[in-house]
């Protein structure tokens, strides 16, 4: 992709990725459903999913799974919250931008 994708918009994008799972989803996962929409690393990820746990939009626990601990992200109260400004916020963002890719007058 040729935009940058910058920290609110990769927060927004995990969170509504890890909200479509009740019990929550890890990391890799996380990964590969981000990357349906966006080109991004593990290495750009990992320090989004630790922002969104700091900032209490996420919280973790962890499952056995073949004899190794897998950590799994679920989203929070304040998450969900925050996710729901996030989808609001990009309604008018992507509408405005829209109008003004396709020459309409009113902004």
């Amino acid at each position: 992709m040729v935009f940058n994708t910058g920290a609110a918009l990769l927060d927004a994008i995990v969170l509504a990725v890890v909200s479509k799972e009740q019990e929550g989803t890890y990391g890799y996962k996380i990964t590969q459903d981000v990357r349906k929409a966006i080109d991004i690393s593990e290495s750009t990820l990992y320090p989004v999913l630790r922002r969104l746990l700091k900032d209490e939009c996420l919280e973790t626990y962890d499952i056995q799974c073949g004899g190794r601990n897998r950590r799994y992200y679920k989203i929070t109260e304040r998450g969900a919250a925050q996710l729901a400004l996030y989808r609001s916020e990009w309604e008018i963002y992507s509408s405005k931008i829209s109008q003004l890719f396709s020459g309409e007058e009113s902004l």
